[in-house]
């Protein structure tokens, strides 16, 4: 499939002992080469987030390589996971599949809708960028936040990081799709779940460790905040026996929102399109800021 793929993008593949001007890697950074021949230039990863390979080192071993992660290729499918948890916990499908009996009017004050309500997106990036026309299909706005500050492209309004305090009040929801790094650990805790509305749902889509699990398991159980979707969690895979298993309010996915079956085919056309960029000498997709840690 890759081979494929690199020859469609105006590629030679060889194997790596022949000295290649790039490397396109499949794998993860536990298997990654101690050592890369000074031909490369340029490495393609499969990942999106990026934190282990700077954790591990690998890229900071090869300070002369371009690195670009996979960030953006999967962002439709993403969003789209983000969405059915944000929409399922709106209209009170945990509770709905946990009943057994024909009690309509128990559901009635749990009920609500995405239409005309606000959703705050921290950390518009790709998956940000695609979840909002989604929403937006629903009669629902967005509320962005960006490292930056510019302008998101549908969003009513974007909120620098600096300004990320003033947007827990204001959405309604939120949707969690920042990169982890060592300044967005713990982004959510107590005191941000408590400035948020009690009707609010959160979601996380990007990694547990931008939710304080434990701030996080007392806001449900108090009322703090009405649920939470999560495919992400801190720590992961959620042990056996955790409260959020069992919270009426929290509905947990085991990190498949970008399962095998659709990651494959969206890395493969990441590495046609990069492929034929470095081949024509132009920077290729989401090269990686080492400084920014994505």
């Amino acid at each position: 499939m890759f081979v494929r793929a690199v020859s469609s993008g105006g590629g030679i593949p060889v194997p790596l002992e022949e000295r290649p001007d790039a490397l396109i890697w499949t794998s993860g950074p536990d298997s990654f080469p101690p050592a890369l021949p000074e031909s490369v230039r340029w490495v393609q990863l499969p990942s999106a987030g990026v934190e282990q390979w700077l954790e591990w080192g690998i890229i900071k071993r090869h300070p002369q390589i371009l690195w670009s992660s996979a960030a953006g290729a999967y962002s439709a499918t993403v969003a789209e996971h983000a969405l059915m948890l944000l929409l399922a916990g709106v209209r009170a499908l945990p509770q709905h599949l946990a009943t057994t009996s024909w009690q309509p009017e128990e559901f009635y004050p749990r009920l609500g809708t995405l239409r005309g309500a606000t959703v705050g997106i921290i950390g518009a990036g790709g998956i940000g960028r695609a979840l909002i026309p989604m929403l937006s299909s629903l009669g629902a706005q967005a509320l962005a936040v960006n490292r930056s500050g510019r302008p998101v492209p549908g969003a009513v309004e974007t909120f620098s990081a600096e300004r990320i305090d003033e947007i827990w009040p204001l959405a309604d929801h939120f949707v969690v799709s920042a990169a982890a790094t060592p300044e967005t650990e713990q982004l959510i805790g107590a005191a941000e779940l408590a400035a948020m509305k009690s009707t609010a749902w959160l979601v996380n889509i990007a990694r547990g460790s931008l939710i304080d699990t434990e701030a996080l398991v007392h806001a449900l159980a108090t009322g703090t905040i009405a649920g939470a979707g999560l495919d992400v969690t801190d720590p992961e895979p959620l042990p056996e026996g955790h409260p959020l298993w069992s919270l009426p309010n929290a509905m947990v996915t085991p990190h498949d929102s970008n399962p095998p079956a659709l990651r494959m085919p969206a890395y493969v056309e990441r590495v046609i399109e990069n492929v034929t960029r470095f081949a024509s000498g132009v920077e290729p997709v989401a090269v990686l800021d080492v400084s920014a840690g994505y």
